[in-house]
């Protein structure tokens, strides 16, 4: 009998209300779990407080932590022109679109010049953000002209690596790059003015097996990736378990494949300190060679009492 039922209404959801917490204020470390505040790990050049686990890092916030005041960009405005029109499950072209609306930036890589602890050097750092960092023909460009700028005013370069490796839409043209920016390395190291690389996580495939590993120092941070191939692969090419840690900064320098680690709030004054060991100055110092010279000379110049052959 209908008196017997009893109709159920469902209970209505309340609508969520809105929080009065702005997002972003917080974020949480995949190496320890705490929660750390943003503007907290900002300050600390994105490595947690805690445990020191390194957050990767833009490109134009890696120039900030390594120049001492404002520097210079060059190529700006360099872009691909999707030379082979690739599509894959969306077009090249508007991955370049997503590419810049997300950065800022036309590529992947950002190469400005400035001081470093008073040296006057070219600084090149790579953006993650920008399809995985990958190399394609402009980052290729970009960097070439970085060092050629650098070989032209005999200043010292520092690139930092962050990138997935070749860009697969640009195809072999993007291969070519690891040959032109490495022959304009080698133009460089003949000249012998410095070059030092920094390895952030991840450094894989052709920029590892090309400029990242040709530094006359190779400096990496802390638990980076750093590998051509990827784990997966090299499990199945072997048929071996690989060992823990495998492709990690400890585990290569371990191997000898890397000259040291280095904490990025250390890394300034590290790289600083490196230049200078190999001869770069503060702009604006003497040379102490010509230095030398000149006070020869100077000293050649006083008159003395002459010899008998001069008679």
């Amino acid at each position: 009998m209908a008196w017997f039922k009893r109709t159920r209404k469902p209970i209505a959801a309340d609508a969520e209300k809105p929080s009065r917490v702005p997002e972003g204020l917080w974020i949480k470390c995949p190496g320890c779990a705490q929660i750390l505040y943003n503007k907290d790990l900002v300050q600390n050049l994105s490595v947690c407080p805690k445990c020191a686990h390194h957050f990767r890092l833009g490109a134009a916030d890696r120039l900030r932590s390594l120049f001492d005041d404002a520097w210079t960009e060059y190529d700006r405005g360099l872009t691909s022109t999707d030379p082979l029109r690739f599509t894959d499950t969306k077009p090249y072209h508007e991955r370049l679109k997503a590419g810049f609306a997300a950065t800022g930036l036309r590529d992947a890589v950002i190469v400005a010049s400035g001081r470093l602890g008073g040296i006057e050097a070219i600084v090149a750092a790579m953006e993650f953000a920008f399809i995985g960092g990958s190399m394609g023909v402009v980052v290729g460009e970009k960097l070439t002209r970085g060092i050629e700028r650098a070989l032209a005013a005999r200043q010292p370069i520092v690139i930092v690596s962050c990138s997935g490796g070749a860009r697969m839409m640009e195809g072999a043209l993007s291969l070519m790059q690891m040959a032109k920016v490495s022959a304009a390395l080698a133009r460089l190291g003949r000249a012998g003015i410095p070059y030092i690389s920094v390895l952030a996580d991840p450094t894989t495939g052709g920029v590892t097996a090309s400029y990242a590993m040709l530094g006359d120092l190779n400096i990496a941070e802390p638990l980076a990736l750093i590998g051509f191939a990827g784990a997966r692969v090299i499990e199945q090419t072997i048929r071996q378990k690989l060992p823990p840690g495998f492709q990690r900064a400890e585990f290569l320098i371990e191997h000898g494949m890397l000259d040291l680690i280095v904490d990025r709030r250390e890394m300034k004054n590290t790289i600083v300190q490196a230049l200078r060991f190999m001869g770069s100055r503060s702009a604006g110092a003497a040379d102490p060679v010509q230095a030398a010279g000149a006070s020869a000379g100077q000293a050649g110049s006083v008159p003395g009492p002459q010899s008998d052959l001069s008679r």
